[in-house]
């Protein structure tokens, strides 16, 4: 699916075939993070199998593993990046959670929108961790990766 107007910053594509879930609810979730975080700002999220995101995570960030997120930020005036997520990470994940993929699919987009946004939790304060949250609890979303890893 293809999701993409004029009028809308938040581009998107399904790029996998083997895990399945509610795309109009995903493309719709993306729309509301266009108009609540990225305040019109051009972004692209790519759903892709695991093969592409463990090629694209050993090409650009020299790791050889595959990961569940992607954050590619763009120099661009007025866009922001683009984001991949692994279709297989986000089905596993939504099951070791106890909810459902396009949830997953939520969580991981809000996250690697926050890196789009110049947060990194990797080396901030706790910043990223706490606007996550915050963004999570508005959205009506379960734990994020910031707790995950840090429990």
């Amino acid at each position: 699916m293809d999701s993409h107007s004029s009028d809308d910053p938040a581009w998107y594509q399904n790029r996998q075939r083997s895990i399945r879930f509610d795309e109009s609810e995903f493309s719709g979730f993306l729309k509301r993070l266009s108009r609540d975080l990225a305040l019109g700002r051009e972004f692209a999220v790519v759903v892709a199998s695991n093969e592409s995101v463990r090629e694209a995570n050993r090409r650009f960030r020299g790791k050889p593993q595959s990961t569940d997120v992607l954050s590619f930020p763009d120099g661009e005036a007025g866009r922001l990046g683009d984001i991949l997520i692994s279709a297989r990470r986000a089905d596993r994940q939504a099951r070791q959670f106890g909810h459902r993929v396009e949830d997953e699919l939520k969580v991981l987009a809000l996250h690697g929108l926050m890196h789009l946004l110049g947060f990194d939790h990797e080396t901030d304060a706790g910043e990223m961790r706490q606007a996550e949250k915050k963004w999570r609890k508005r959205y009506g979303l379960q734990s994020g990766l910031i707790e995950r890893t840090e429990s």
